[in-house]
């Protein structure tokens, strides 16, 4: 059978699988809703326990499958590793599947040591191949813009290399430290803010000796209490070294918590197995960072994923970076938040965009990031409205920015503007607040 929504869970340990008969069941509900559980479903809670433990494949990425891998089989597509060893890396491989312009030929041309192309064939399948405008492909696919570098930018603007006590580990804050474990990501975000370091190692990449020295830094610093555990992307690592990271912050005793931040959810959802998040589960308190961008994002399969990450007791939140011509207008943003409370997702930042080298065709102006968030407060749900952060260039860290609700002060009372525009009074005496 071929049809249908379902795949399977099976994460072998080599390129040999078995082949398995898998029955068709279609996740949609009546009206289409993506992520919805049919009422037939609902009814039979040992038929939905069989059903969560497969990954979904929706009809669009069975579709592009069978067009541009016809040589894999179900199987395969919803092997995380095989769809990391063949991600689309070049222009060859791009060019299969997109139509590309002049420019982005060009600029893929000229990469060089540049920060590479690496796109899933899931998250490829998700893209306009005729449309130069479509959000995902603006993301993924190198322009021309990435070659200029305009005043103010720079290929470390948060100045992490010089927060580094020890190779990979960046501690900026009193409490906290971003544990930078890999460079290896399973796509390329053009706006990368760690461009100048992702990239550059293979795929299983694992430097025991560099994170002895970041986990003996951690021990001997009694404060840190909150471990980012950063890249690249974790999860792109195998489950047992992924492991072997976790249980050596969780031994440390200062150590409350712990996060991880990834996008792979989203750009490669078949790596959230059963086993995965069974071996997390061992690890409370986890905390996860998913990076969502665009309500395109948001689709059987990544709400799946995300599912499963929730059920296994997991917080989840969205930090989404403010782009140019993908997210910036309310509309949109609204579309996103919405959809990300939908699968259990808290929107938790939005960033303006960091001025990293070759930026400017993707960055807005701090007075767009503050329309938008005008646009979402009181007009949805507070649990849909993120914060607005500058990561302040120099190693300022977060700054937040909100409109300014408060006017001024009348005598005792404080006046406040409301999200209509509207003033209000707060009884707030001086002599007794001083």
């Amino acid at each position: 059978m071929d049809e249908g929504l379902l795949g399977s869970d099976a994460e072998p340990p080599s390129t040999h699988h078995q082949h398995l008969s898998l029955p068709v069941l279609d996740l949609r509900s009546a009206n289409g809703e993506l992520g919805a559980t049919p009422v037939a479903v609902r009814r039979d809670p040992a038929r939905l326990a069989r059903t969560r433990s497969r990954l979904v494949i929706t009809p669009r990425s069975n579709d592009f499958r069978r067009r541009f891998f016809p040589e894999a089989n179900r199987i395969d597509w919803n092997d995380w590793r095989w769809q990391l060893r063949h991600r689309l890396r070049d222009l060859r491989g791009l060019a299969r599947v997109i139509r590309l312009s002049a420019e982005e030929e060009a600029a893929i041309r000229r990469l060089g040591d540049h920060l590479p192309v690496g796109i899933t064939p899931y998250y490829a399948s998700l893209i306009d191949p005729g449309d130069p405008g479509d959000p995902i492909r603006r993301m993924m696919v190198p322009v021309p813009d990435e070659f200029v570098q305009t005043p103010g930018e720079a290929d470390d603007p948060l100045a992490e290399d010089s927060h580094m006590p020890v190779p990979g580990l960046v501690h900026r804050y009193p409490d906290r430290v971003l544990f930078l474990v890999t460079s290896f990501c399973a796509t390329y975000c053009r706006y990368c803010t760690r461009a100048r370091l992702v990239g550059q190692t293979g795929e299983y990449h694992f430097n025991t000796q560099q994170y002895q020295q970041a986990l003996d830094y951690i021990s001997e610093h009694p404060q840190i209490r909150d471990v980012l555990v950063s890249g690249g992307d974790p999860l792109t690592m195998t489950d047992d070294r992924l492991e072997w990271l976790l249980a050596a912050l969780r031994a440390i005793p200062h150590v409350e918590f712990i996060r991880i931040g990834t996008k792979v959810p989203i750009v490669l959802p078949q790596r959230i197995t059963t086993d995965l998040t069974g071996m997390l589960r061992r690890y409370h308190p986890l905390w996860f960072s998913l990076h969502f961008m665009h309500p395109a994002e948001i689709t059987p399969e990544t709400a799946h994923a995300c599912e499963r990450l929730a059920d296994a007791g997991i917080p989840l939140g969205s930090q989404t970076v403010l782009a140019r011509g993908v997210n910036d207008d309310v509309e949109t943003m609204k579309r996103l938040v919405h959809g990300l409370l939908r699968i259990r997702v808290r929107p938790y930042y939005l960033y303006q965009c960091d001025p990293i080298s070759g930026s400017r065709h993707f960055r807005t102006s701090i007075e767009k990031g503050l329309e938008i968030i005008a646009g979402l407060r009181g007009y949805t749900t507070g649990y849909a409205c993120p914060t607005f952060v500058v990561d302040a260039p120099g190693g300022g860290g977060k700054i937040a920015l909100g409109a300014q609700n408060v006017v001024g002060r009348d005598g005792d009372d404080v006046l406040l503007r409301n999200w209509e525009g509207k003033t209000f009074r707060y009884p707030d005496p001086v002599s007794r607040t001083g």
